[in-house]
């Protein structure tokens, strides 16, 4: 492992730790590991937490010229909004909603940054994939898989703030061999 080991900044520690309590909750509530625990039991997180907290920090990255968190946090943020506060939406306008936030994340994911952040992304593009087609095909076995997915994305996010308080490594190293080892051909 890399000693690669960034403090990142607050909005950027602050928006992961949201993200990634988010997942986690929602995640959660479609696995349904907890017993009586559902994905609409983590609406209120979403709202408050994926939401406003999300969409806020995403407005302070862009205060601190940090374009990329900034586009990543508000867009997230208002997509979790409006996800919390949607109701009784039919499954195929929830299909459609989790498809169109699944490319959001898709770009996201596809616009480079560090490689904890663009793992979390990928998971949860998965994980939205797999919610929106659960949706349109009124499949309980995709919706826990995207959960998995969701929780997955959520230890993800939550471990690169970790890491980013602590200290800890954030990246993997790229080198196959340790320093000055060659291979020779």
């Amino acid at each position: 492992m890399d000693n690669d080991v960034s403090a990142g900044s607050t909005t950027t520690i602050v928006g992961r730790l949201a993200l990634g309590i988010t997942l986690l909750a929602v995640g959660v509530g479609h696995t349904g590991v907890i017993d009586g625990v559902t994905a609409s039991d983590a609406a209120t997180v979403a709202q408050y937490v994926g939401g406003i907290a999300l969409f806020l920090t995403g407005l302070l990255a862009f205060r601190d010229h940090d374009a990329g968190n900034g586009t990543a946090f508000t867009l997230l943020g208002a997509l979790w909004f409006t996800w919390a506060v949607s109701g009784d939406a039919s499954a195929n306008a929830a299909g459609l909603f989790l498809l169109l936030f699944a490319l959001v994340v898709l770009s996201l994911t596809l616009a480079g940054g560090d490689q904890l952040g663009q793992v979390s992304y990928g998971l949860f593009f998965v994980a939205l994939l797999l919610l929106a087609v659960a949706a349109f095909a009124g499949s309980g076995g995709l919706g826990k898989a995207g959960g998995w997915f969701a929780v997955a994305a959520g230890a993800v996010a939550w471990y690169a703030a970790t890491a980013a308080l602590a200290h800890w490594p954030t990246s993997l190293s790229r080198r196959a061999a340790g320093r000055g080892v060659t291979a020779t051909g």
